[in-house]
């Protein structure tokens, strides 16, 4: 594409580059500069015009967008009309958005003519939500740079999980001077991270906070219908070896990995009975704020995997907020509503 300032007359058949005010008409950016235009901008007084014209070969900036982006769309991801060069990219479901990240950043490394944004990796999503966009800077672009593109973009970068999961069991754990109002309060936030995803409680248990009771009430819940077990501890879990992964072990099932890089949301165990899924909460689940454990109860009910690796790498960007009250480590103990 030939792109600079021209005579008006060596415009004919370019596309003006920048609006142009004549008296009382506009002539948009974009525009196709005819002779009528022309002439019209020389009677004006406009002697000289930056216009794109495209050569062989160019493919105009709404096409590339449209080939990048259903490139890049993959299961549950619709593609918008392209406009001024953008293709937008909407989930086609509720559920977790799933990213190719290296597609992303290989496409985006091609040239600057090229780009595309989106949403973060793993964020739940909404039917008709906006997860990504294309667009292409210069008015057209050469098609051996859009094929380029198209090979680093692969097939499919961006995706919806679906929601899969809706059958949720829940273990509350008891301690003397644990009020039940607590627990009502805990199972009310629950149900309000829930309703997106069209899943609900349908088991409500209460026990001791003892590991040979817990351990109980969780083989119970994994022999049934239930899909995801919930266990909100009287006490926060602190170590393998404490009441509710002793609880998971005892019952027959695996201890995933306990910690995690997101802050709210440090003492979250993930584990699994009978392969059904098995999150120990942290004391900030009893909280609607977001935090860790929201993270992974979204991928959980999507019925996307998670890996200790997986936990592991969510480090940069897991400080969600600080909280300036908070003593420091062994100073008056951390509280269990932001672990």
């Amino acid at each position: 594409m030939k792109f600079g300032q021209v005579p008006v007359e060596e415009a004919i058949g370019a596309l003006a580059a920048h609006s142009v005010r004549i008296g009382e008409m506009v002539l948009k950016k974009g525009t196709l500069v005819t002779l009528d235009v022309a002439m019209r901008l020389k009677q004006a007084g406009v002697e000289t015009l930056i216009a794109a014209r495209f050569e062989p070969g160019d493919i105009t900036e709404d096409e590339a967008a449209f080939q990048l982006a259903h490139a890049l769309a993959g299961n549950n991801v619709s593609l918008e009309a392209p406009f001024t060069g953008r293709s937008n990219l909407h989930a086609e479901t509720a559920g977790v958005l799933l990213i190719d990240a290296d597609a992303i950043h290989g496409l985006n490394a091609v040239d600057e003519a090229m780009t595309v944004a989106t949403l973060p990796a793993y964020k739940p999503v909404v039917a008709g939500e906006m997860v990504g966009t294309v667009k292409i800077i210069p008015y057209a672009i050469p098609e051996v740079l859009l094929q380029q593109g198209i090979e680093r973009a692969g097939k499919s970068a961006l995706r919806i999980a679906p929601y899969a999961r809706q059958r949720v069991g829940v273990v509350s754990t008891i301690l003397p001077g644990l009020k039940p109002s607590v627990i009502d309060k805990t199972l009310a936030v629950l149900d309000r991270r829930l309703e997106p995803a069209g899943a609900r409680v349908t088991q409500d248990r209460r026990v001791p906070h003892e590991a040979a009771a817990l351990a109980q009430e969780l083989a119970s819940l994994a022999g049934g219908d239930t899909e995801l077990i919930i266990v909100f501890g009287a006490s926060a879990i602190a170590d393998r070896r404490d009441v509710i992964p002793s609880a998971i072990e005892r019952a027959g099932g695996r201890i995933e990995h306990f910690g995690m890089p997101v802050d709210p949301g440090n003492l979250l165990l993930v584990g699994a009975i009978g392969g059904k899924p098995v999150i120990g909460a942290p004391g900030c689940a009893r909280s609607p704020k977001e935090n860790g454990f929201d993270w992974i109860l979204h991928r959980l009910l999507a019925d996307v995997p998670v890996a200790r690796a997986d936990i592991m790498s969510l480090g940069v960007g897991g400080l969600l907020m600080e909280i300036v009250s908070r003593p420091q480590p062994r100073e008056g103990g951390e509280s269990e509503a932001e672990a």
